[in-house]
């Protein structure tokens, strides 16, 4: 019988100050002075940053994912089998969207190894994830009450790596879903490839889709995936070579077109980099990226028409590594997290043209990986 060690624990509400705050989720790593999931206020109106309190205790909350209806998030996380082998899960929870706490329902083992990435298809019936280090993409089912069901799909992927010396074998890295949420896109950064799965939300299965695969450069590196908020367009940041490569989508299909790669970079960059994450402003016209090395945020803006992006401006991040960031749902605000500087820090987005403005706003944060927000 499979035997979960986890600590799932429900900790205190955040003490709000103002109604319209934005709060966000933070994912860490916990092998230093993280304890897990914690829970960070942004003050809409000034952009003055709380100190993170922990709202859920349990090991290597890596990434985190809101369900459709905004009652539930779930978490990556780690647990062993009876045999007391090394095992990724994925844990359930109630989250109360005023304060921010946590409460667990439940966990569900996926496979060996560790867990990267995580997406809810819209119907919040079906939990998606991957493996960097055990190649393989994993399906859960979500039930009514929001908690997991047993796992559904686990589909490993195999073949020839990249050129890159750490391409030397499949490392699938995130999964997008569509927006007409028929297919989910997982990217592999050992392939140079995005792989497409149909997804079946009745049953949380996964099944083939053809074409089955969009091909970037050799080695780029695909890592993270992003639609425009209108569905046509798909954005594939490459870690490797710190390109982002713009795909049309076409729906009907299922089919993302490659037709243009810029760089996250400087011109005059000569440094090691990686790329970390992508997103597209909730209007639609800016997209983002994040470079660690040059530790960054490129701006690029979006035609609305062909999709095609233009680089604005490159950024200092505020600090050191920073594995992710987010909008705030609003598209005023971005909150930037740095993995070895264990902090955060804010930047205003000017709604007219897209570029970020630095604020004196920053907050420790034990190891932050992912920033999440909750509304």
């Amino acid at each position: 019988m499979l035997r979960f060690i986890l600590s799932l624990m429900t900790i205190g509400a955040l003490n709000l100050t103002y109604a319209n705050d934005h709060i966000a989720l933070l994912g860490t790593y916990t092998g230093g002075e993280s304890r897990g999931i914690y829970s960070v206020r942004i003050n809409a109106e000034t952009g003055a940053l709380s100190d993170p309190e922990l709202v859920a205790e349990l090991p290597n909350p890596e990434f985190l994912a809101l369900h459709p209806n905004g009652r539930f998030v779930y978490a990556l996380t780690q647990g062993t089998t009876s045999d007391g082998g090394r095992s990724a899960a994925v844990g359930a929870f109630e989250v109360d969207r005023e304060s921010g706490r946590l409460t667990a329902l439940n966990a569900e083992l996926a496979d060996r190894g560790s867990l990267t990435h995580l997406a809810i298809d819209e119907t919040g019936r079906m939990a998606i994830a991957v493996s960097y280090s055990g190649a393989y993409v994993v399906s859960f089912p979500i039930k009514p009450d929001g908690s997991l069901g047993p796992r559904a799909s686990l589909i490993h992927h195999e073949g020839s790596a990249g050129p890159s010396p750490r391409q030397n074998r499949p490392h699938p890295h995130s999964v997008t879903i569509s927006p007409d949420n028929r297919i989910v896109f997982v990217a592999d950064l050992g392939l140079d490839r995005v792989f497409a799965y149909e997804i079946n939300p009745e049953d949380g299965t996964l099944s083939s889709h053809e074409p089955a695969i969009v091909t970037v450069a050799p080695g780029a590196g695909p890592r993270h995936t992003a639609f425009s908020s209108d569905g046509e367009s798909f954005y594939v940041l490459n870690e490797l070579d710190g390109t982002i490569t713009s795909c049309r989508y076409n729906s009907e299909t299922g089919i993302a077109e490659p037709f243009e790669r810029v760089s996250t970079l400087p011109e005059d960059f000569t440094g090691r980099n990686t790329t970390s994450e992508v997103r597209v402003h909730p209007a639609g016209r800016f997209v983002y990226a994040a470079n660690r090395g040059h530790d960054s945020i490129a701006v690029f803006e979006r035609n609305t028409e062909s999709g095609a992006l233009t680089r604005l401006e490159v950024i200092p991040c505020g600090g050191e590594q920073p594995r992710n960031f987010s909008l705030t749902p609003d598209g005023a605000w971005l909150l930037s997290a740095h993995q070895s500087s264990n902090d955060l820090t804010l930047f205003s987005v000017d709604l007219e043209t897209g570029r970020l403005t630095s604020t004196p706003h920053t907050a420790p944060a034990p190891t932050p990986v992912c920033v999440l927000f909750l509304r």
